[in-house]
């Protein structure tokens, strides 16, 4: 048993030397120091030695399990330390390449618009609001003239989440609540994500508005004109043409569409606005008593007008995009024409 105790140890010492890596190192460990290992084998036979051979046997067992550990954590080590080396000689940097320049990111076409057209009427003296888009009924339909049985709510197409609580529809319910917490006078815009449930070429379930509203003493449907027509003209050019056509709307009375002079054929007719030299820009009108009934604010003081464009619209409009869907596809050959 001495002799075959001799002979593991070198072999032993053997095949550590020749392990060319940890996995093959690892294997050598188990094969000789396993529980099924080299070793534990030769250990069996203890039984049938005699009192006195025991104990020599044993050290000497323990000593030979010592130096193949030892010469195990040894070329471990040394193995280790050569695969840091092969690692840093293969990750070597040349520092005399030229650098690589991160690709700039720019902003996305929907928020350039919803900014150039916020700072147009923040220049007019409007401030901005924002709310949730999970809204309730009461703020998205009831507080806006819009009860439970109200045909208009078949216009909206919306997603609920329950009886009570919807995605909002529009970014109107901005308005409520910015007049329950704020007397007049109030002058406000209200940019945001609103939902419905539609899709298509000029259609999407999630799109973008803007809300404004204006509420003080002696508001007039005149004032109403002034404050979009000036918008227009700021941001689509001085001297578009604009028009006023009677519309409906629940919450505002009297209500009218606005058009503009069409931007591609200067108002000649064209495929664009469908030869009639006009294009639906956004919905207006006087905000109807019912909604001031809503919020405590008295009609027979207080009148006020309210708006709403959608985003995409005026985008569309700006750069002449012909289909809704590119802007939510994140195709980065059409965002990078917009970067700045």
């Amino acid at each position: 048993m001495k002799q075959r105790l001799e002979e593991l140890l070198k072999s032993g010492q053997e095949a550590v030397t020749s392990a060319v890596d940890e996995t093959s190192l690892q294997d050598v460990r188990v094969r000789l120091l396993g529980k099924k290992g080299e070793l534990t084998a030769i250990m069996k036979g203890m039984g049938q030695l005699s009192p006195d051979e025991r104990p020599i046997i044993g050290a000497l067992a323990n000593e030979v399990k010592e130096a193949i550990e030892s010469l195990i954590a040894a070329r471990q080590e040394t193995l280790k330390e050569s695969a840091i080396e092969t690692r840093l000689s293969s990750e070597t940097i040349d520092i005399t390449l030229p650098g690589r320049r991160s690709k700039k990111g720019s902003k996305h076409p929907i928020t350039l618009v919803t900014e150039e057209v916020s700072a147009i009427f923040e220049s007019l003296g409007f401030g901005i609001e924002e709310g949730p888009e999970v809204e309730k009924d009461f703020y998205n339909f009831e507080a806006l003239n819009i009860p439970k049985d109200h045909p208009a709510r078949d216009m909206q197409d919306t997603f609920y989440i329950d009886d009570e609580v919807v995605l909002r529809t529009h970014t109107s319910p901005v308005q409520i609540r910015t007049m329950q917490n704020c007397q007049p006078p109030v002058r406000v815009i209200a940019p945001g994500t609103v939902y419905r449930r539609d899709s298509d070429l000029t259609h999407s379930p999630m799109f973008h508005q803007i809300e404004g509203f204006l509420v003080d003493r002696n508001v007039t449907f005149g004032d109403l004109k002034g404050v979009l027509t000036t918008f227009v003209n700021r941001y689509f050019g001085d001297g578009i043409g604009v028009r006023f056509r009677p519309s409906f709307f629940p919450f505002t009375e009297p209500s009218a569409e606005v058009d503009m002079q069409c931007v591609i054929c200067g108002g000649g007719g064209c495929r664009v606005c469908k030869q009639s030299g006009w294009l639906e820009i956004l919905g207006s009108g006087m905000i109807d008593p019912e909604v001031f009934k809503s919020v405590n604010i008295d009609a027979e003081k207080y009148s006020g007008f309210a708006f709403g464009m959608g985003i995409e619209r005026i985008a569309m409009l700006k750069y002449g995009v012909n289909d809704l869907r590119l802007f939510f596809e994140n195709d980065l050959r059409f965002l990078k024409q917009f970067s700045q």
